[in-house]
């Protein structure tokens, strides 16, 4: 298990879809800004500002990016990334353990 160290966590929870979505947000001693959240079986469309790694900690989910009509599955331990100003949809299987990272 991967541990961070000396970091800025937000307190309050971003919740999306009903709560079906949730995260807390954090910076990194690098400077870096990430989130870590849960997502619950369900179907979700997510938009960007920043392009976006997002690691599949535990769970399985299919995603397909904008633009494409692929639907990729990941599962844990796996990851995708996601550009800047666009979106993506995304079928949580299972309840989902998840880290967002957000690529300047």
């Amino acid at each position: 298990m991967e541990v961070l160290k000396n970091v800025d966590l937000v307190k309050k929870a971003n919740v999306y879809f009903d709560g079906n979505v949730t995260s807390r947000s954090f910076t990194s001693s690098d400077g870096s800004k990430m989130s870590l959240g849960i997502m619950m079986p369900g179907v979700y469309n997510f938009g960007t500002n920043e392009a976006e790694l997002m690691e599949i900690l535990e769970g399985t989910v299919e995603v397909k990016l904008a633009g494409s009509d692929t639907w990729n599955t990941y599962t844990s331990n796996t990851s995708f990334n996601v550009e800047a100003n666009s979106s993506f949809d995304i079928k949580v299987k299972t309840i989902t353990d998840y880290c967002c990272s957000y690529i300047k």
